[in-house]
């Protein structure tokens, strides 16, 4: 007695649904999925933010990143 996965069959299936996913239709453009964008943008601007976060002092000491010396004390967080 042979028993058979499951596994194989409906990973072909899931195989079938994203290529007619990706597959582009004949009438339209190919675009980019909202989705995509949008986490690109987001991952894109952690990034940046780490980025900043990390190189602050050479930032500060060449005079990109201001030292906060103007800020009033009533916008700061206490």
């Amino acid at each position: 007695m042979q028993i058979q996965s499951k596994a194989l069959p409906q990973s072909f299936s899931l195989r079938r649904e994203i290529q007619n996913f990706i597959a582009p239709a004949e009438d339209r453009t190919e675009t980019s999925h909202p989705l995509l964008v949008f986490s690109a943008v987001v991952l894109l601007t952690l990034f940046a933010i780490v980025e900043i976060d990390l190189h602050s002092a050479l930032l500060q000491s060449i005079g990109l990143l201001g030292h906060g010396t103007g800020i009033d004390p009533v916008f700061l967080s206490p």
